[in-house]
This record gives structure tokens, sequence and C-alpha cells, in this order.
């Protein structure tokens, strides 16, 4: 036996659980499925949102279970498998229950597959660090090195260097014929030093990074390391109900309008299911946004069935 709901929202973050916060305040019987990882987990604070600013993520979203809870949303801990759509939305979870929607939010961020050099994973997040605007602050004025992954990595180094004026960008498996003139023109603008060759690992002493080592054993002291994670999104779910995808430079995401309705009618998509650059603050307003549309939606679509003829 399945059971019903108004929405269910697809995964437990910062956006789903907006969502549900919404909804549930609109009465709306709503359910959040929760996997439990949230893209953020690796770091110790999340920055930049206003008053919750160097809060612990996993604290922030505690507070919001706490919240959406109160209003009588369902909170379970599980993975949605398989969702499949006929009059309304069916949706399988990892624990055998199935459950059915009128409303489908899609929350499901994206994978962070990091380069594959020994430390970056393990201090990916503490020293190791891929975003200015999240964790800049906290590093300013330290040694930053920039590992790069493609051409692209040059516009990291670049936004690095607002955060500090000791800037080394590791062009590892890039050749430095792969950076234009202009590049090269931005880089010495910059001051940012370029240090061709593969680097081989990061070296840590006294629990903290304190260089790069290349592979011909040449080791660059450095504090803090950048790199830039291939973005894996999860729109597995989209695409089995044939939501429509474009590409990006950070992977395919869903089609979307201003509220974050996808190209499938009533699934909403929200946070890192619909961008790359999606931070808390962003994530938190998507939910909202595509709460507040589903609402608005039900309550027409009630109104309209109960009309005569």
């Amino acid at each position: 036996m399945s059971e019903q709901y108004d929405a269910v929202v697809i995964g437990g973050g910062s956006a789903g659980l907006s969502a549900g916060l919404v909804l549930g305040r609109a009465r709306r019987r709503t359910l959040v499925v929760d996997a439990g990882q949230p893209r953020n987990a690796p770091a110790a604070h999340m920055q930049g949102y206003l008053s919750r600013d160097g809060m612990p993520p996993a604290e922030f979203l505690a507070l919001g279970r706490e919240e959406v809870a109160a209003y009588g949303v369902e909170l379970v801990r599980d993975r949605a498998v398989r969702v499949t759509r006929d009059a309304d939305f069916a949706v399988e979870l990892a624990g055998g229950r199935t459950v059915r929607a009128r409303r489908l939010v899609v929350t499901t961020g994206l994978k962070d597959e990091l380069p594959e050099i020994p430390g970056v994973a393990e201090r990916f997040g503490r020293d190791v660090l891929h975003c200015p605007f999240c964790h800049g602050w906290e590093v300013r004025d330290e040694r930053f090195g920039v590992l790069a992954s493609g051409p692209p990595s040059v516009h990291q180094a670049l936004m690095v260097s607002g955060w500090s004026d000791d800037v080394t960008l590791f062009l590892h498996t890039v050749a430095e014929s792969e950076l234009s003139d202009q590049d090269l023109r931005r880089l010495a603008a910059a001051g940012v030093k370029v240090v061709p060759g593969q680097v081989a690992g990061l070296v840590v002493e006294d629990d903290r990074v304190s260089g790069v080592r290349l592979v011909d054993g040449a080791v660059h002291e450095r504090s803090v390391v950048f790199v830039a994670p291939r973005a894996v999104p999860r729109t597995g779910l989209l695409e089995q109900l044939g939501a429509e995808l474009t590409e990006t430079p950070f992977g395919a995401y869903p089609v979307v309008d201003p509220t974050g309705l996808t190209s499938v009618p009533g699934v909403y998509a929200a946070g890192n299911a619909m961008g790359f650059g999606e931070q808390v603050a962003h994530a938190v307003s998507g939910g909202y946004r595509a709460a507040a549309a589903i609402v608005g939606d039900l309550i027409m679509s009630d109104l309209d069935a109960s009309l005569p003829g």
C-alpha cells in the first residue's frame, strides 16, 4: 500500500528543508526524504549566510529539521531510488516503502569528485578548499596553491588572488601552451606565480598542509590549496521522469523556470540539483520559491476541479 502526500521533497539539505517548511506551514501533507549526504558535510562551518555566518552545517540542518517537523512534515532517512508518473508520482524508497505525491521537489544536489592526488581528499574542507566565497576570509593572506585541472583553473587562481597576494598556480596535467595570452597577462597582473609540472601530492605536517610536492621532488611551501572538483549532478530521478537537461561547464542540469519548475509538469528542482553555484542562501531561497509555487498550483487545481461542468 502506498501513502499519498501533497508533496514529496527528495533531499533533506537546506533546499529540501526550506521547501518542507513552506509546505508544512501551508498545511500541505509533506514528506521529506533525506539520504543524509549534504554537499557541504566536509566543511566545519558555513559562511556568508546572514545571521548564521560560521554555523556548522550539521547544526544548521538539525535546527531546520526541528522547525520543519513542528509543522507536521514527515522526515525519513532513506533514499529515493525510482520515480514514475501516471496521474501523480510514485516514489520508491530504498527501504522498500513506496509513496505517492501530487507534486515533487527534487533537491538531490551533486557530488564533488576530487583530483586523485594524495592528501587532497583527506584535507578537503579543512585546508584543501574549492570556494573563496565559502572560506576565503578564514584563510586570508595565507600562502595559496591552486591545483589546475584544466584551463578554467586560471579563473580560480585569479579569483582567490582577491584574498591573498601569495598565490601559486600548479599546472599539474595542464600544459602551459593551453593557457591563452590573456590568461598569462592576467596571472602576471594578479601576481600569480605559474609552476609547470605534475603534482605528486600534498605535504602535511602537524595536521596542516605545508606544501605541494611535484613529481620531480620539488616542494613548494603552501598552507592552503584550492582545487576545482568535477561536479557530478545527481539528476538520475529527473532523468527517469524525462526532464530536459542542459549542458554546462559543470555538468548537465535541468531546465527550470524562475520557480524551479522543470520541463515535467509538477516537478520542481532546487539547490545544487538545479545548478553548480547554488550556495546555502540560494538553496534556501530556491526551496522556498518551489514550495510557494506548489502551494498556489495545488490550490488552483483543486478549485478548478470543484467547478461544475
